[in-house]
């Protein structure tokens, strides 16, 4: 029986998303060798994030963990949002929102302008 035909039989009986066969090219340590293998053949659940419930229907272009600073960035932008809401539509003032947010004064000014010039 050939590696190829062994490695087909081992990857259809394991649930592993890597699979390992034993080294049959003359080393007799015992060693393992890790198979590469083409995504049809790995095992791979689309748990999403805390963001979307699947990666296949992620809101995002591209995923926000593998931007710098994504997740942050993306937080802090919804909570910027909510604070121009708040100040402009729901009449709260500058004080009450640093108080509401757990932020400064200075951040919320900070916010607020930023919407205003951006």
């Amino acid at each position: 029986m050939e590696l190829g035909e062994k490695a087909r039989r081992k990857i259809s009986e394991s649930s592993g998303d890597r699979q390992t066969l034993p080294l049959e090219s003359g080393f007799s340590d015992g060693r393992n060798i890790e198979l590469d293998l083409p995504p049809e053949y790995c095992h791979y659940r689309d748990e999403g994030c805390e963001l979307a419930d699947s990666c296949l229907h992620c809101p995002f272009p591209r995923c926000i963990y593998e931007q710098p600073g994504g997740r942050q960035r993306w937080l802090k932008r919804l909570r910027d949002k909510e604070m121009v809401r708040l100040f402009t539509t729901g009449g709260k003032g500058i004080k009450e929102l640093a108080l509401r947010f757990g932020v400064s004064q200075r951040t919320v000014q900070r916010a607020l302008g930023r919407i205003k010039n951006g």
